[in-house]
């Protein structure tokens, strides 16, 4: 190992790439004089041992004269999966525990083992049942994962996944989101835990104290095979987590689901499910009541529901160590249904910190609506979207084409008037096909020859009808679930179908939705970008979407301003958090690889763009007849904008103009 290394600072100091070609042929030659399988020296190996040295063997590390610029090259030699961070931050996905639905959707998959419609070979939902759904841990994995795959861990978007947020008790609803937070603040990174000062890379990065809400207990020696890696994307981090010292409360925490008799291992899980799941695949018994029967007289999960409780002044607590902790959350996003969405539901997902909403819209057409089960009017969806625009939330919605009683030809008028239509025109999109799964009520209809999925011909020609008519203000961020292909019994299992549909698209800058021109891990020449300004309007609103290209266009950075109408919030005046004359700044965001907190980089982050689109935002709005300007700040980002005249203003920060 510390030869492939020092043969890669050797490259990087005569100035040659250290690509994944020049890396391959290192760790051969490198294999072939020790005489040993090449897989020991593999690149996921590389870096963990990279920074057990730094850590723990100062001296040896000293000796190898690693000055910054080598190790931020050596560093991105070493890097897995590098789009991970691409978008600008880490994200880390985590899930609820299963819980009754409010709704039975036709096409909906009934995994008795995890939260309606997740399947448990679900990457995200592996991990969160080999941690038995608790945040703290689900955030402690992932954390290491990304640590030891390379990446900046500074900057974190929380994915809260699970079905309708809403449905969850109120309680569990704020313990949830303190136990990330929690997580995030004390840099709950397996390997870490002897020495928490150097937690967040940077020896001089001091990390916030331990809350002392929880008894600490001494680091334990034991293996973390039970929370091991769920997927490939894991893997960097397995050798480390069976030799090194958990962090105290993520001990504590294991050992609580041990010794509640938890399920320890998946077989463990599956066996405690089978009866339930084999009544619901045949019809016998829906999801609630599998519920009901599976958790509702079990011991261990009374245990964990009387122990999933927090309060809102516990959650406050560590927002506030979150705004100058190593690890800030920049974004929070929770998942509901357009019915659920309300004034009050919307104050208290506001007052956990939360940024973006996903809604499952996936279908306008109230015939298809009606058809699958859906239980919803499109006029109700049409309000979810003013109430969540109004409220400033970035609005990420989910489509589906290919559902019961839909046509190639439908499909594409449905999302055309998504994209378009003032009361609705999402800020992000996953666009799915829909797939049969075992023990979802459609596969009887399927069965009965009712329904069957599109050709390929005629999907491929749906989806790239639908990303032609994405406009510059949406981001189409996923075009498949994470299914296994032996999970799905009919519809698309290819897992490169976005590649395939862009594939089908012309050339020439016709694309516009925002993932297919994002920078990634390219570079940009900043003098060569352009602030470009594309109004829309909406029900409730005028929308500004601001957005930094380049020749190519691009985009290197974007921000959303909404201008509220006047009439809409006087008249809404007792259910909103607005007043008349304040505008909402509802997403910041620049593109480039992430740049670690204080630092600089190449990319776009860090070279003045976010701010520049925020003083043209309130020139914007100024000149639009408006005094004060908010912006949905996320908790770890509040300093920023402080740091750009903004004040902490109820569920807002507020600057006036």
């Amino acid at each position: 190992m510390e030869q492939i290394i020092l043969n890669i600072l050797e490259d990087l100091r005569a100035g040659r790439i250290v690509d994944d070609r020049r890396l391959v042929k290192l760790i051969n030659a490198r294999a072939r004089e020790a005489g040993g399988d090449k897989r020991a020296f593999a690149k996921r190996r590389l870096l963990p041992f990279y920074q057990r040295v730094k850590r723990e063997e100062t001296v040896r590390w000293a000796s190898w004269n690693v000055t910054p610029e080598l190790e931020d090259g050596l560093l991105s030699a070493l890097r897995m999966k590098p789009r991970r961070t691409a978008s600008g931050v880490a994200t880390i996905t985590v899930i609820t525990k299963p819980w009754p639905c409010s709704r039975d959707c036709l096409y909906c998959p009934n995994d008795i083992r995890m939260p309606k419609s997740y399947l448990h070979g679900e990457p995200a939902c592996e991990r969160a049942e080999q941690n038995w759904f608790d945040p703290y841990l689900q955030v402690s994995a992932r954390l290491t994962a990304l640590s030891q795959m390379g990446h900046a861990i500074d900057k974190i978007e929380l994915i809260v996944l699970g079905g309708t947020w809403s449905d969850y008790p109120r309680g569990y609803q704020v313990w949830f989101i303190t136990e990330l937070f929690r997580a995030l603040n004390d840099s709950a990174i397996a390997g870490t835990a002897a020495n928490p000062m150097l937690a967040g890379w940077d020896a001089g990065v001091v990390d916030v104290p331990p809350s002392s809400r929880a008894g600490a207990v001494a680091p334990s020696r034991e293996a973390a095979t039970c929370c091991g890696p769920a997927s490939a994307a894991d893997a960097a981090c397995s050798d480390l987590r069976r030799d090194a010292d958990l962090p105290p409360r993520v001990a504590a925490r294991r050992a609580f689901y041990r010794e509640h008799g938890f399920p320890q291992d998946q077989d463990a899980f599956a066996v405690k499910a089978t009866a339930a799941q084999a009544s619901i695949d045949a019809g016998a018994m829906g999801y609630n009541a599998a519920f009901r029967a599976l958790y509702g007289a079990s011991d261990a999960w009374r245990a964990a529901a009387d122990m999933q409780r927090a309060t809102l002044g516990e959650l406050e607590e560590q927002q506030r160590a979150n705004e100058t902790a190593c690890h800030r959350v920049v974004g929070l996003v929770i998942e509901t249904r357009p019915d659920a969405v309300t004034p009050r539901s919307l104050e208290l997902i506001r007052r956990l910190g939360c940024t973006k909403v996903q809604m499952g819209i996936q279908s306008l057409d109230q015939h298809v609506l009606d058809a699958n089960d859906r239980g919803i009017r499109v006029e109700r969806i049409a309000h979810a979207f003013e109430l969540l625009r109004v409220f400033g939330f970035k609005i990420h919605a989910h489509a589906m084409v290919n559902l019961l009683g839909a046509t190639p030809e439908g499909d594409k008028r449905d999302y055309e008037r998504l994209m378009r239509e003032p009361a609705f025109q999402p800020d992000e999109i996953k666009l799915y096909p829909c797939a049969l799964i075992e023990g979802a009520r459609l596969c009887r209809r399927h069965d009965a020859g009712e329904w069957v999925p599109y050709t390929e011909g005629e999907l491929m020609d749906v989806l790239a009808s639908d990303v032609l008519a994405t406009p510059a203000f949406c981001r189409i961020s996923r075009m498949i679930r994470d299914f296994s292909s032996n999970d799905i019994k009919a519809g698309n299992k290819k897992p490169n179908l976005r590649q395939l549909v862009e594939q089908r698209l012309p050339r020439g800058g016709s694309v516009r939705e925002i993932r297919y021109r994002e920078v990634g891990t390219g570079s940009v020449r900043l003098d060569e970008l352009r602030l470009e300004v594309v109004p829309y309007a909406t029900t409730n609103t005028c929308e500004r979407f601001l957005q930094w290209v380049d020749p190519s266009d691009r985009i290197a950075g974007f921000l959303r301003l909404s201008l509220p109408n006047p009439e809409y919030v006087r008249k809404h005046a007792d259910e909103l958090p607005v007043r008349p004359g304040e505008a909402m700044i509802r997403e910041v965001h620049v593109y480039g690889a992430v740049a670690r907190l204080g630092e600089a980089g190449d990319a776009a982050q860090h070279a003045g763009l976010g701010r520049r689109l925020v003083e043209r935002a309130c020139e914007i709005a100024a000149a639009e007849g408006y005094d004060r300007i908010n912006v949905i700040s996320a908790v770890g980002t509040r300093e920023y904008y402080r740091g750009l005249g903004f004040a902490d203003h109820g569920l807002y920060q507020q600057r006036g103009l």
